[in-house]
């Protein structure tokens, strides 16, 4: 008798993205993050085309609409405004996502401007060894040894504000652990078969860091660039409510934020409210994708 039943389809091998996106997106929890963090920085790439008002063209303001709570409508009645306006009559959620998408540039530049920096001499240390190693590892403890916040605070105070100055701060904050983790990464792969093998055919130095030494170090430090984004951003928000970090011409959720806290105590919570709860979200959905980031790059991590 013949048999009528269907072959067995050949198995088709799953592609390492599909098996990311299939590990990363099997818990609920960084599925909504990762959904709140595509929502924030698709608001920050295009601010100036969804947000009702521009809050920094002096133009477009009124000191009519001075401190108007949620849901009152502008002076002229051609725009209501739907978190309120701070003292100089700028729409609250307008400012809220300019200040997001500086927050997000700030945030994003020196994470990755570090990583470049951090890898590059942790790469060096670990691989190289001997002095140069010591001396890297030496600036870098020296570095870590201080308060993160109290170099960013003395750089600012000799340099002054502006985008690329608080760049260079955070940079200047976030290298060394990059350095140090890149350092560690390199000590352990050195030593194993495949870097002695490509040592003993002659490869250079540079081939051997860039092709071998590389693509195993590099897992741990994206899970780090990913915290330290939020930490960027956590640390951006503090400099400007203390007054040292970004310029009042330009968009900040710390800023924002320190523009309202005087006004706290006379029942005008929004002005400081609203950028609070923009900054807690931006951070938390940071945080829930490099956690989840964190898992799926070491399956060790992963909680039962």
């Amino acid at each position: 008798m013949a048999n009528n039943k269907n072959p067995a389809r050949p198995h088709t091998p799953e592609t390492p993205f599909r098996r990311f996106a299939r590990n990363f997106f099997s818990s609920k929890i960084a599925t909504v993050g990762f959904i709140m963090l595509v929502i924030i920085l698709l608001a920050a790439i295009f601010a100036p085309f969804i947000s009702p008002q521009n809050p920094y063209d002096l133009s477009t303001l009124d000191v009519m609409d001075s401190r108007l709570e949620p849901g009152q409508p502008s002076a002229d009645g051609k725009m209501t405004f739907l978190m309120g306006t701070d003292e100089q009559g700028r729409d609250m959620l307008s400012a809220i996502i300019y200040g997001v998408r500086i927050s997000v540039i700030v945030g994003v530049s020196s994470t990755v401007i570090a990583l470049i920096i951090g890898l590059s001499l942790g790469l060096c240390a670990g691989y190289a060894g001997g002095r140069v190693e010591a001396f890297i590892m030496r600036v870098a403890d020296i570095q870590l040894s201080f308060p993160p916040i109290l170099i960013a605070l003395i750089l600012l105070a000799l340099t002054g504000q502006g985008v690329g100055k608080i760049i260079i701060a955070l940079v200047a904050v976030q290298w060394a652990y990059y350095a140090r983790t890149a350092r560690s990464a390199a000590l352990v792969e050195r030593k194993k078969e495949y870097i002695e093998a490509a040592t003993c055919l002659g490869l250079s130095p540079t081939r051997i860091v860039l092709r071998h030494l590389l693509p195993n170090c590099l897992p741990p430090l994206i899970v780090i660039a990913a915290l330290q984004v939020a930490s960027a951003i956590s640390l951006e928000a503090t400099l400007s409510f203390l007054g040292l970090g970004l310029p009042v011409t330009e968009p900040s959720l710390g800023l924002l934020i320190a523009n309202g806290f005087q006004y706290l105590l006379s029942g005008k919570y929004w002005i400081s409210f609203f950028p609070g709860i923009a900054l807690l979200v931006t951070v938390v959905a940071i945080n829930l994708v490099a956690d989840q980031l964190r898992d799926v790059l070491n399956p060790r991590l992963q909680t039962q």
